[in-house]
């Protein structure tokens, strides 16, 4: 007996063994990704603190306060699971805290993915570090020869994992602002499909923007002045999105049509497209400075692109299904998406 239970134990830590030298990669990835979790978790302090301290700036503290009132609405008014997330924060210094790697053949929009444990396939990679989010950058438009992009992290979720913090430059968006990023990231933690990232994303924008104009107009009054800032303020950003939405669309229908030419000509008229969006936008009507000369010096590729799509491309759908099925009611709604998706 005592034979067949040290060949069992072996076994175990042969597969063990196995298992980590086949993942020494995503393990190490894992790791480090773990320890910057943690350097986050471990310098947090609460809100409240925050809040009360003297030196924090009174500008800050005014949309610390607005953090409990965008929590308590949005678990009361959009079906969003209560959680403590974001009653702590996270002193960024002024600094970003995530960086985040994407991939995307340069001829279609199909992006490299990577497979984690539990939450399946996603097409993008996060790090902490961001010299490993260069390196990991350069190693890819080496080795594999596709569009890659390098950007910036203003929130994420831990979808459960971590009590997520308020991340201090989180403090410099305006309350609408605030309140569609908060009840984004909250929708993440409320229902996460696997290997849907689009979706994910698309559904966690819709409940965010949408929850941010009833959060406001909760608070001061349908049509009130900061109700109808607000709504002003996102003409210019729903403006940006629906031209880079239909670039995009452009952009696919001429992939689909020189698939069998030859990577040269292929090269000169992407170039050219692309020079050619970058063109037109300058004619657009933006009421604010916010995106006027936006591609001025910056020439986007197919990352770029893809980012758009994977938070935005579902708008109308979702858009559809709440006014047709729900009368535009958000929280029935959102109630309806999780008795339907399997969550995380």
């Amino acid at each position: 007996m005592k034979k067949w239970l040290k060949r069992i134990g072996l076994g175990v830590i042969a597969l063990i063994i196995i298992f980590c030298v086949w993942n020494f990669q995503l393990i190490r990835y894992g790791l480090f990704q773990l320890r910057g979790q943690l350097h986050v978790v471990n310098n947090t302090i609460p809100l409240d603190e925050y809040i009360a301290n003297p030196s924090t700036p009174d500008s800050l503290r005014q949309k610390a306060l607005l953090v409990d009132q965008i929590r308590s609405f949005a678990f009361d008014s959009l079906a969003i699971n209560y959680s403590d997330n974001y009653t702590e924060i996270f002193d960024q210094q002024g600094k970003a805290s995530m960086y985040v790697v994407t991939a995307c053949d340069p001829y279609s929009f199909t992006p490299k993915t990577w497979k984690f444990p539990i939450v399946g396939n996603f097409p993008y990679k996060g790090f902490f570090d961001r010299q490993k989010a260069v390196d990991l950058a350069n190693e890819i438009k080496a080795k594999d020869s596709l569009d890659v992009g390098l950007r910036t992290a203003g929130g994420w979720s831990t979808l459960g994992w971590f009590k997520d913090p308020i991340l201090s430059n989180m403090l410099n968006r305006s309350e609408g602002d605030l309140a569609s990023l908060l009840i984004h990231e909250l929708t993440h933690g409320t229902l996460f499909v696997k290997d849907s990232v689009t979706f994910n994303e698309n559904l966690a924008s819709f409940i965010g923007d949408r929850g941010a104009i009833m959060y406001l107009s909760s608070k001061y009054g349908e049509g009130a002045p900061e109700v109808l800032q607000y709504q002003s303020e996102i003409v210019d950003e729903e403006l940006f999105k629906a031209y880079i939405l239909e670039a995009a669309k452009s952009l696919d229908s001429l992939y689909t049509s020189m698939k069998d030419l030859p990577i040269v000509e292929k090269k000169e008229l992407k170039k050219n497209k692309i020079d050619q969006i970058r063109t037109n936008f300058g004619r657009l009507g933006f009421k604010s400075e916010v995106y006027k000369g936006f591609f001025e010096t910056y020439v986007p590729n197919n990352t770029f692109f893809m980012s758009y799509l994977r938070y935005n491309s579902q708008q109308q759908v979702l858009r559809d299904e709440l006014n047709l099925k729900y009368q535009g009611d958000l929280k029935r709604y959102l109630e309806y998406l999780k008795s339907k998706y399997p969550s995380l």
